[in-house]
C-alpha cells in the first residue's frame, strides 16, 4: 500500500520540500502595500496635494476615485494613509479611517464602525444593533468633536453602500462639518462603477465630488514592473522561469489591465508548483493557475446563487444529462417546475425564469442566445459554459437541493 508511513505526519512531505518563497507569500496578494507603487506616482502626488491640508489642521476636499478593478485605487489610498500617519506622528492632528463597504454596507454599520474606533472604554462601545439612527449619529458627532481632529474617512466600494442602503449616510457625513466646531471630516469614495453617482441626491453628489480622479488600467509592460517588484521580495533566486512574469502580465492585460489578476496568477502558479514539489515555476503552472482561478470564480458564483437560480441551473444540467441539445426556455421551464415542487418552493412564471436565465448568462455560467423561428417566434437557445458534473456537485452542497440527487424528470419535452 502507498501513502504516508504510519510513523510520519501527513504534512511532513510538504514541510520537507524547499519552499519557493523566501518571504511571506502575502506579498503577492493585492492587500499588501509595498514601499513604492510602480506607475502610480502621478495619482499619488495628485491625491497627496489634496490631503496635505489635513496635516495643517484644515479640511481636505472630498474626493471620488474611479477606475476598474485592479488599477491601484485602494493601494494608493492606503499607501497615503500610512504616509499621513508617519507625517502626523508628532502633531497627532489627523484620524484616517478605512472601510470596505462590501463588508460594512449600512448607515448604522459605518457610524458604529468609526464611532467604536474612537472609544477606548469597552463598556461604552456602540452595539452592533439596537440604537436609533438619531442617537447613533449624535454619539458619532460627539466623539468626532471631542477628539477635535481632521478625520479622513475612506469608503472603498462606496457604490455597494449606496445600492444597499441609499445615500442617507453620505448626506449626513457630507454635511456633518456644519455641526462641528473643533473637528473636521473629509470623505474619500472609491468605486469601479462610474454610474453609481446617478443614484445620489444632487446635493450629496455635489458635496461628495469636490474632486474627482480616474485611475487608468495598467498595460502589460506596467504589470510586468509590478510583478517583478513583488517577485524580488517574495521568491528565492532562480525559481522563476524568465517567461512566467511576461505571461502573467499579458493574460492580466487582456482583462482590462487588472493588477490583482496578475498577482493572483503569479501567486497561484507558485503555490501549484510548490504543492507538486517542482523546483521552478513555469508557463505550464501559470496556465493551470488561470484555469484554477476561473473555476474558483465560477464555483463561488454558483454557490452564492439564490435558490430559484440554482433550480434553473439544475434544470439546465438535467436537460443536458439527458443528451438534449439546443435547449429552449420551455425545456428548462418544464424541468424547473418539477424541481420546484420536489423541494417545496413556489413556482415562478416562465417570464421570470427567462430573466433568471439572462442573469446566469451574464455571470458566464451558461450561454444563452436568442434564436428566431420564423412565425414560431423567438426563444433562447441555452447551453452550459461550465462542466456539468462540477456545477451539479456545487449545487448539491445546498441543503435544499440535496434531495434532488436521484431526481428523474417525468416531463418529456419536444424540442423545436
Amino acid at each position: 500500500m502507498g501513502g504516508v508511513p504510519l510513523d510520519e505526519n501527513i504534512f511532513q512531505p510538504y514541510l520537507k520540500s524547499k519552499s519557493l518563497f523566501k518571504r511571506n507569500r502575502e506579498i503577492l496578494r493585492p492587500s499588501y502595500i509595498p514601499d513604492e507603487l510602480p506607475h502610480r506616482q502621478q495619482q499619488i502626488s495628485q491625491l497627496a496635494a489634496v490631503l496635505a491640508t489635513a496635516l495643517r489642521g484644515d479640511r481636505p476636499s472630498n474626493v471620488l476615485i474611479f477606475g476598474k478593478t485592479g488599477t491601484g485605487k485602494t493601494a494608493c489610498v492606503k499607501y497615503l494613509g500610512n504616509e499621513i500617519k508617519k507625517a502626523d506622528a508628532t502633531s497627532n492632528r489627523v484620524n484616517f479611517f478605512y472601510m470596505n463597504c462590501e463588508v460594512v454596507d449600512t448607515q448604522y454599520g459605518v457610524l458604529q464602525n468609526i464611532g467604536n474606533r474612537l472609544i477606548s472604554d469597552f463598556g461604552e462601545r456602540i452595539p452592533f444593533t439596537g440604537w436609533s439612527t438619531e442617537r447613533l449619529y449624535n454619539i458619532f458627532r460627539e466623539r468626532i468633536e471631542d477628539e477635535g481632529k481632521v478625520n479622513i474617512i475612506v469608503l472603498d466600494e462606496i457604490d455597494k453602500l449606496v445600492y444597499k442602503s441609499g445615500d442617507d449616510i453620505l448626506y449626513h457625513l457630507s454635511k456633518i462639518n456644519d455641526d462641528l466646531v473643533k473637528a473636521k471630516v473629509s470623505l474619500i469614495g472609491i468605486s469601479n462603477d462610474l454610474t453609481f453617482t446617478e443614484f445620489l441626491d444632487p446635493r450629496v453628489k455635489s458635496r461628495l465630488g469636490e474632486e474627482k480622479m480616474v485611475f487608468p488600467p495598467y498595460n502589460a509592460e506596467q504589470l510586468q514592473d509590478i510583478l517583478n517588484q513583488r517577485a524580488k521580495l517574495a521568491f528565492e533566486d532562480g525559481v522563476l522561469e524568465p517567461s512566467v512574469i511576461p505571461l502573467c502580465a499579458a493574460l492580466a492585460a487582456q482583462e482590462h489591465g487588472d493588477a490583482r489578476r496578475a498577482l493572483d496568477l503569479l501567486r497561484v502558479a507558485a503555490e501549484l508548483a510548490e504543492r507538486n514539489h517542482d523546483d521552478k515555476i513555469t508557463e505550464a503552472h501559470v496556465y493551470k493557475a488561470k484555469n484554477k482561478i476561473e473555476l474558483d470564480c465560477v464555483t463561488e458564483a454558483i454557490r452564492t446563487l439564490p435558490t430559484q437560480s440554482k433550480l434553473v441551473l439544475m434544470s439546465i444540467i438535467i436537460n443536458e444529462e439527458k443528451g438534449r441539445e439546443r435547449l429552449t426556455t420551455g425545456d428548462v421551464y418544464e424541468i424547473y417546475r418539477e424541481l420546484s415542487r420536489a423541494v417545496g418552493v413556489s413556482v415562478l412564471t416562465q417570464r421570470r425564469i427567462t430573466d433568471l436565465i439572462s442573469e446566469l448568462d451574464m455571470l458566464g455560467i451558461i450561454h444563452a442566445r436568442v434564436k428566431s423561428f420564423g412565425r414560431g417566434g423567438r426563444t433562447k437557445e441555452i447551453e452550459l459554459s461550465v462542466p456539468p458534473h462540477e456545477a451539479k456537485k456545487i449545487l448539491e452542497e445546498d441543503e435544499m437541493l440535496q434531495g434532488l440527487k436521484n431526481f428523474k424528470p417525468k416531463t418529456q419535452t419536444t424540442l423545436i
